[in-house]
């Protein structure tokens, strides 16, 4: 799972994923939207006795914030919660599945326009990228780190991406096909994020 936010363990129902499969949790960024569902989910697991170890890949303050919590909300706990902590300044591999070989995934969430990226995410299978602005909040959205869908769709075509993944949109935009349409503009293969919404890597074309 990357990220963790409110309405999480709903979600994972919704789409009737079984919690047992579920061993990993990337957290990209301290972000409320982005980590309030963790310490839940970590207590519901616990309740649904698992003892498999769980692995929180995140920022080391997570660890930090979470730890008190965990020592008095879930002793006792059928499992262990084991932090794997990263620099986010820096670009190195954190977790290796080779069961995934060739499928590759990018996740680019809460993000300014940042070209400089391209070289990272260079001819993935499937990339999920903000657009939470459309072109004409383009001041709004470098004023607020964030990116607009012509941006998203800049992005996946500088870097040759096989399918692109638009989600993170602004409350204001009670349509959003404009961001669909804006992005798509630039690059056609492009689909909007919607709750419980599947796609299978192994069947996109290039």
């Amino acid at each position: 799972m990357i990220d963790c936010g409110e309405g999480a363990q709903m979600q994972l129902r919704k789409s009737k994923l079984k919690f047992t499969r579920l061993n990993h949790i990337f957290i990209s960024h301290l972000h409320g939207d982005h980590c309030f569902g963790l310490m839940g989910l970590i207590s519901t697991f616990g309740m649904l006795g698992r003892t498999a170890t769980l692995y929180i890949h995140c920022h080391a303050e997570l660890e930090r914030l979470l730890t008190p919590q965990l020592d008095f909300f879930c002793k006792g706990m059928s499992y262990k919660v084991v932090f794997q902590t990263f620099d986010p300044g820096k670009a190195e591999i954190i977790y290796d599945d080779r069961s995934a070989l060739p499928r590759r995934y990018a996740y680019c969430s809460d993000t300014i326009y940042l070209p400089r990226i391209i070289e990272q995410i260079y001819g993935v299978d499937l990339l999920f990228h903000e657009a939470t602005f459309a072109q004409s909040e383009q001041a709004r959205a470098k004023e607020t780190f964030h990116t607009t869908a012509s941006q998203a769709g800049e992005i996946a075509r500088t870097a040759k991406v096989k399918q692109l993944l638009i989600g993170h949109f602004s409350a204001r935009y009670e349509d959003e096909s404009i961001l669909l349409q804006e992005a798509s503009d630039i690059f056609p293969n492009t689909l909007l994020a919607r709750e419980t919404l599947k796609i299978s890597i192994e069947s996109i074309k290039p």
